[in-house]
């Protein structure tokens, strides 16, 4: 059925409202319930959304927008204080995690190239389930929030390079090494460039306009789309210029105001985004991939929060925090679903492993969800003795 573009985001905002509701209700992370719409209404459900190519193309901007929010957070005071620690949990476990996912996949009959991405994209931990479900005065003022962070953002960073390597792979296979390590090189110019801009362009133009909150909104918004354009000129992904357009922005003051007036701007993305990442789940090839989805699931939830335990107890943190940071850490990312999508959409992997990945994402979202919620503080515990805001 052939619908109207506001008819499709009447479609799907009144239903993300209705199932974000369920969400919330049984205590799950609301990216599931934008995830379990695509699937309900887009073409391998009721058929009541069909144009998801245009959906995912604006979803992108989303994606750009949680990039460029994403360097606005990393403070270089905040981050070097734990980076020494959390750098050697970070690639440590990083290596265990691409290795589980590598053996499952080839145990099951993957080829090499599926089983690196599945690998990759099981290396990382979700961003919104471990900062969701941490008290925020313990993600500001604990142990636990600080290492967590660290960890995520350096986490954060790799992923940035697993995409980098995605998208020049998909703009030549036969040259991916070449065209890698030009856009490399092409990372440290835009930086520079970056730098210089905003250091004698925007921070004069927000100190003398500054009270003017429409202007700063759209300088920001101009900022991180423009240098996104100039990555992409530059054989870089538009995601590494936004990324890269938040970063030489953090340390000024605006930066926390930037990012507060955006989040529902990304937001509005970001569900588009998720929306289409469920349109495109075929459920008719979910038979084809239950078992090793399965199977790698039951093993990120098992294998992440004892690796990690591992790591921060070698660090000299105490064994109860790093049980704590274990499981909140023990799950795959909303990086995963974004690898996938990449991957998939530049025909790098097959559809089957495309399919993995998510299936086996969602598993762990979900199922770690509880894991926290149960038996750890959080805002949404069910326990009143485990709430905690």
């Amino acid at each position: 059925m052939d619908v109207s573009l506001t008819f499709s985001f009447f479609l799907i905002f009144t239903g993300a409202a209705i199932f974000a509701s369920l969400a919330l209700a049984t205590r799950q992370p609301l990216i599931i319930a934008y995830i379990a719409l695509g699937a309900c209404i887009g073409p391998y459900g009721l058929s009541l959304v069909n144009d998801t190519q245009l959906l995912a193309e604006i979803g992108h901007i989303g994606i750009i927008f949680l990039l460029f929010l994403l360097g606005l957070d990393m403070q270089p005071q905040a981050l070097w204080t734990t980076l020494r620690k959390s750098t050697v949990v970070a690639l440590a476990s990083s290596v265990v995690f691409l290795a589980m996912g590598f053996g499952v996949a080839r145990l099951f009959s993957f080829s090499n190239a599926d089983a690196l991405v599945i690998g990759a994209a099981m290396m990382f931990s979700s961003t919104i389930i471990g900062i969701k479900l941490l008290p925020t005065t313990v993600l500001h003022h604990k142990r636990t929030g600080e290492l967590m962070v660290g960890l995520l953002l350096l986490q954060d960073l790799l992923a940035i390079i697993v995409l980098m390597a995605l998208f020049s792979a998909a703009a030549d296979t036969g040259n991916m090494g070449r065209d890698l390590a030009v856009s490399l090189m092409g990372l440290p110019l835009l930086g520079g460039a970056a730098l210089m801009v905003v250091r004698f362009v925007l921070l004069p133009l927000i100190a003398r306009f500054d009270r003017f909150h429409e202007y700063i909104f759209l300088l920001a918004l101009g900022w991180c789309l423009g240098m996104a354009e100039a990555a992409r000129a530059l054989g870089l992904s538009e995601e590494i210029g936004a990324f890269i357009a938040g970063i030489t922005i953090a340390t000024s003051p605006i930066s926390q105001y930037i990012a507060v007036n955006l989040k529902p701007l990304r937001d509005f993305f970001l569900i588009l985004f998720f929306f289409s990442v469920g349109a495109r789940f075929d459920l008719a090839l979910l038979q084809l991939v239950w078992m090793p989805a399965i199977v790698l699931a039951v093993l990120v939830l098992a294998v992440k929060p004892i690796t990690y335990r591992w790591l921060f107890k070698g660090v000299s943190e105490q064994r109860s925090l790093a049980w704590d940071l274990g499981f909140r850490l023990g799950q795959a990312s909303e990086f995963s679903l974004l690898i996938a999508y990449v991957a998939a959409g530049a025909a790098l992997i097959s559809a089957e492993a495309s399919l993995l990945i998510q299936a086996t994402t969602i598993i762990t979202l979900l199922a770690s969800s509880y894991i926290v919620v149960l038996n750890y503080p959080s805002p949404i515990a069910i326990s009143d003795r485990l709430r905690r805001d």
